[in-house]
Protein backbone atom coordinates (compact mmCIF):
# COMPACT_ATOMS: atom_id res chain seq x y z
CA UNK A 1 0.00 0.00 0.00
CA UNK A 2 0.93 3.54 -0.82
CA UNK A 3 1.75 5.64 2.01
CA UNK A 4 -0.97 8.24 2.38
CA UNK A 5 -0.69 11.75 4.69
CA UNK A 6 -3.85 12.20 4.99
CA UNK A 7 -3.12 15.51 6.60
CA UNK A 8 -2.96 16.00 2.47
CA UNK A 9 -6.83 16.32 1.98
CA UNK A 10 -7.64 18.47 4.67
CA UNK A 11 -11.34 19.99 3.40
CA UNK A 12 -11.03 24.39 4.70
CA UNK A 13 -14.77 24.85 3.69
CA UNK A 14 -15.68 23.74 7.24
CA UNK A 15 -16.03 24.30 10.44
CA UNK A 16 -13.54 22.34 11.99
CA UNK A 17 -11.29 18.99 10.95
CA UNK A 18 -12.65 16.85 8.09
CA UNK A 19 -10.49 15.16 5.90
CA UNK A 20 -11.18 13.08 2.51
CA UNK A 21 -9.41 11.30 0.06
CA UNK A 22 -10.87 10.54 -3.22
CA UNK A 23 -9.88 6.29 -4.22
CA UNK A 24 -8.69 5.61 -0.90
CA UNK A 25 -9.09 1.99 -2.20
CA UNK A 26 -8.83 0.51 -5.67
CA UNK A 27 -11.72 -1.67 -7.24
CA UNK A 28 -10.27 -4.88 -6.49
CA UNK A 29 -10.18 -3.60 -2.80
CA UNK A 30 -13.61 -2.31 -2.76
CA UNK A 31 -14.65 -5.80 -4.47
CA UNK A 32 -12.95 -7.98 -2.07
CA UNK A 33 -14.89 -5.66 1.23
CA UNK A 34 -17.62 -6.25 -0.54
CA UNK A 35 -17.52 -9.83 -0.88
CA UNK A 36 -16.57 -10.14 2.48
CA UNK A 37 -18.91 -8.24 4.47
CA UNK A 38 -21.65 -9.83 2.22
CA UNK A 39 -20.40 -12.96 3.16
CA UNK A 40 -20.28 -13.04 6.70
CA UNK A 41 -22.63 -15.15 8.83
CA UNK A 42 -26.03 -14.37 8.90
CA UNK A 43 -26.00 -13.65 12.98
CA UNK A 44 -23.69 -11.00 11.96
CA UNK A 45 -25.88 -9.06 10.86
CA UNK A 46 -28.32 -6.75 12.86
CA UNK A 47 -31.49 -5.64 10.59
CA UNK A 48 -32.97 -1.81 11.89
CA UNK A 49 -35.70 -0.29 10.15
CA UNK A 50 -33.54 1.61 7.81
CA UNK A 51 -30.25 -0.45 7.11
CA UNK A 52 -28.47 -3.59 8.32
CA UNK A 53 -25.04 -3.45 10.10
CA UNK A 54 -22.14 -5.28 11.82
CA UNK A 55 -20.28 -4.94 14.54
CA UNK A 56 -16.35 -6.09 14.23
CA UNK A 57 -13.97 -6.07 16.92
CA UNK A 58 -16.77 -6.02 19.79
CA UNK A 59 -19.81 -4.89 20.82
CA UNK A 60 -19.72 -1.29 22.75
CA UNK A 61 -20.96 -0.78 25.84
CA UNK A 62 -21.17 2.13 27.85
CA UNK A 63 -19.72 -0.32 30.54
CA UNK A 64 -17.32 -1.19 28.39
CA UNK A 65 -16.57 -3.56 25.22
CA UNK A 66 -14.80 -7.25 25.31
CA UNK A 67 -12.21 -6.93 22.20
CA UNK A 68 -13.03 -9.66 19.20
CA UNK A 69 -10.72 -10.45 16.84
CA UNK A 70 -10.99 -8.82 13.84
CA UNK A 71 -10.90 -10.73 10.71
CA UNK A 72 -7.50 -10.43 8.05
CA UNK A 73 -10.16 -8.52 5.32
CA UNK A 74 -10.59 -6.00 7.26
CA UNK A 75 -7.60 -5.88 10.09
CA UNK A 76 -5.72 -4.62 7.04
CA UNK A 77 -7.39 -1.43 6.88
CA UNK A 78 -7.05 -0.98 10.95
CA UNK A 79 -3.57 -1.06 10.22
CA UNK A 80 -3.58 1.27 7.32
CA UNK A 81 -5.40 4.16 9.43
CA UNK A 82 -3.16 3.54 12.73
CA UNK A 83 -0.07 3.59 10.56
CA UNK A 84 -1.28 6.69 8.83
CA UNK A 85 -2.20 8.34 12.42
CA UNK A 86 -5.65 9.21 12.19
CA UNK A 87 -6.19 7.97 15.62
CA UNK A 88 -3.63 10.39 17.25
CA UNK A 89 -1.43 7.37 18.13
CA UNK A 90 -4.40 5.43 18.64
CA UNK A 91 -4.64 1.94 17.71
CA UNK A 92 -8.38 1.54 15.90
CA UNK A 93 -10.17 -1.64 17.62
CA UNK A 94 -13.81 -1.41 16.31
CA UNK A 95 -15.40 -1.01 12.85
CA UNK A 96 -19.48 -0.52 12.16
CA UNK A 97 -20.89 -1.64 8.61
CA UNK A 98 -23.73 -0.08 7.47
CA UNK A 99 -25.39 -1.49 4.81
CA UNK A 100 -28.05 0.88 2.94
CA UNK A 101 -30.05 0.66 0.07
CA UNK A 102 -31.47 2.78 -2.80
CA UNK A 103 -33.95 5.54 -0.41
CA UNK A 104 -32.38 4.65 3.38
CA UNK A 105 -31.06 6.78 5.38
CA UNK A 106 -30.18 7.62 8.83
CA UNK A 107 -31.58 10.47 11.09
CA UNK A 108 -29.08 13.75 11.61
CA UNK A 109 -27.34 12.58 14.90
CA UNK A 110 -23.99 12.96 17.05
CA UNK A 111 -21.59 9.45 17.90
CA UNK A 112 -21.85 10.31 21.59
CA UNK A 113 -18.35 10.45 23.79
CA UNK A 114 -17.78 6.52 24.12
CA UNK A 115 -15.66 6.73 21.49
CA UNK A 116 -12.33 8.46 20.53
CA UNK A 117 -13.14 11.64 19.02
CA UNK A 118 -11.93 10.70 15.34
CA UNK A 119 -14.11 8.56 12.93
CA UNK A 120 -13.18 7.89 9.63
CA UNK A 121 -15.37 6.09 7.32
CA UNK A 122 -14.43 4.03 3.80
CA UNK A 123 -17.35 4.34 1.03
CA UNK A 124 -18.05 1.15 -0.79
CA UNK A 125 -20.19 0.45 -3.71
CA UNK A 126 -21.97 4.15 -4.27
CA UNK A 127 -21.70 7.31 -3.61
CA UNK A 128 -24.09 9.15 -1.12
CA UNK A 129 -24.63 12.74 1.00
CA UNK A 130 -23.51 12.91 4.56
CA UNK A 131 -25.47 16.20 5.56
CA UNK A 132 -24.00 18.46 8.73
CA UNK A 133 -26.24 20.31 10.73
CA UNK A 134 -26.03 22.86 13.49
CA UNK A 135 -26.97 21.71 17.36
CA UNK A 136 -29.91 23.34 18.57
CA UNK A 137 -28.72 26.01 21.07
CA UNK A 138 -30.12 26.62 24.50
CA UNK A 139 -32.06 29.86 23.84
CA UNK A 140 -33.51 28.06 20.57
CA UNK A 141 -36.55 25.99 20.40
CA UNK A 142 -37.62 22.81 19.12
CA UNK A 143 -39.50 24.67 16.64
CA UNK A 144 -36.46 25.71 14.89
CA UNK A 145 -36.15 23.88 11.30
CA UNK A 146 -33.35 21.52 10.60
CA UNK A 147 -32.87 22.91 7.40
CA UNK A 148 -32.30 26.31 8.56
CA UNK A 149 -29.43 24.42 10.67
CA UNK A 150 -27.95 22.75 7.73
CA UNK A 151 -23.97 23.61 7.22
CA UNK A 152 -23.11 21.51 4.24
CA UNK A 153 -22.81 18.22 2.94
CA UNK A 154 -20.24 15.88 1.86
CA UNK A 155 -20.02 14.50 -1.39
CA UNK A 156 -19.15 10.64 -0.27
CA UNK A 157 -17.97 8.68 -3.45
CA UNK A 158 -17.17 4.76 -4.11
CA UNK A 159 -13.90 3.36 -2.45
CA UNK A 160 -13.12 7.43 -0.74
CA UNK A 161 -12.16 7.87 3.07
CA UNK A 162 -13.69 10.67 4.79
CA UNK A 163 -12.48 11.55 8.33
CA UNK A 164 -13.58 13.78 10.96
CA UNK A 165 -12.81 15.17 14.14
CA UNK A 166 -13.04 17.46 16.96
CA UNK A 167 -16.43 19.66 16.44
CA UNK A 168 -16.98 17.84 12.96
CA UNK A 169 -17.16 14.64 15.19
CA UNK A 170 -19.10 16.02 18.31
CA UNK A 171 -20.41 19.34 17.94
CA UNK A 172 -22.47 19.08 14.33
CA UNK A 173 -24.99 16.77 13.39
CA UNK A 174 -24.99 14.80 10.75
CA UNK A 175 -27.66 12.29 8.83
CA UNK A 176 -28.44 10.98 5.28
CA UNK A 177 -31.81 11.98 3.98
CA UNK A 178 -33.76 9.05 2.98
CA UNK A 179 -34.11 9.44 -1.18
CA UNK A 180 -33.09 7.71 -4.23
CA UNK A 181 -31.56 10.25 -5.95
CA UNK A 182 -29.29 13.24 -5.63
CA UNK A 183 -29.42 16.58 -7.52
CA UNK A 184 -26.25 18.13 -6.74
CA UNK A 185 -26.76 21.56 -7.61
CA UNK A 186 -28.97 21.91 -5.02
CA UNK A 187 -26.49 21.11 -2.05
CA UNK A 188 -23.73 23.15 -0.51
CA UNK A 189 -20.65 20.43 -1.44
CA UNK A 190 -17.89 21.09 1.43
CA UNK A 191 -15.58 18.49 -0.11
CA UNK A 192 -15.53 19.95 -3.76
CA UNK A 193 -12.88 18.95 -5.68
CA UNK A 194 -11.72 19.77 -9.44
CA UNK A 195 -12.87 16.14 -10.55
CA UNK A 196 -16.71 16.16 -9.17
CA UNK A 197 -19.73 17.30 -11.68
CA UNK A 198 -21.76 19.36 -9.22
CA UNK A 199 -24.31 20.39 -11.71
CA UNK A 200 -25.39 16.00 -11.93
CA UNK A 201 -28.29 14.21 -10.42
CA UNK A 202 -26.91 10.96 -9.08
CA UNK A 203 -28.80 7.65 -8.42
CA UNK A 204 -28.09 5.73 -5.53
CA UNK A 205 -27.45 2.48 -5.36
CA UNK A 206 -26.82 -0.10 -2.60
CA UNK A 207 -23.87 1.56 -0.57
CA UNK A 208 -21.87 -0.10 2.34
CA UNK A 209 -19.96 2.33 4.87
CA UNK A 210 -17.55 0.68 6.91
CA UNK A 211 -16.49 3.26 10.09
CA UNK A 212 -13.78 2.35 11.90
CA UNK A 213 -12.96 3.56 15.47
CA UNK A 214 -10.90 3.64 18.82
CA UNK A 215 -13.38 2.45 21.70
CA UNK A 216 -10.81 3.26 24.94
CA UNK A 217 -12.88 1.20 27.57
CA UNK A 218 -11.65 -2.39 26.78
CA UNK A 219 -13.03 -5.13 29.34
CA UNK A 220 -10.11 -7.46 30.08
CA UNK A 221 -12.14 -10.37 30.61
CA UNK A 222 -8.93 -13.06 30.36
CA UNK A 223 -7.64 -11.28 33.73
CA UNK A 224 -10.93 -11.01 35.17
CA UNK A 225 -11.80 -14.97 35.29
CA UNK A 226 -8.54 -15.56 35.71
CA UNK A 227 -7.97 -14.23 39.08
CA UNK A 228 -8.34 -16.74 42.25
Amino acid sequence: MIEINYKDFFVPEIPSSAFYIPNFITKEEEANLVKNIQQAPKPKWTQLSNRRLQNWGGLPHEKGMIPEKVPPWLDVYFKKLYSMNIFDGKKPNHALVNEYLPGQGIMPHVDGPAFYPTISTINLGSHTLLDFYKPLAENEGEDISLSSRYVGSFLLEPRSLVCFKEDMYHHYLHGIEERTTDILSEKKILNKTDDMNLSETKTRKTRISVTIRHFPKILNIGLKFGRK
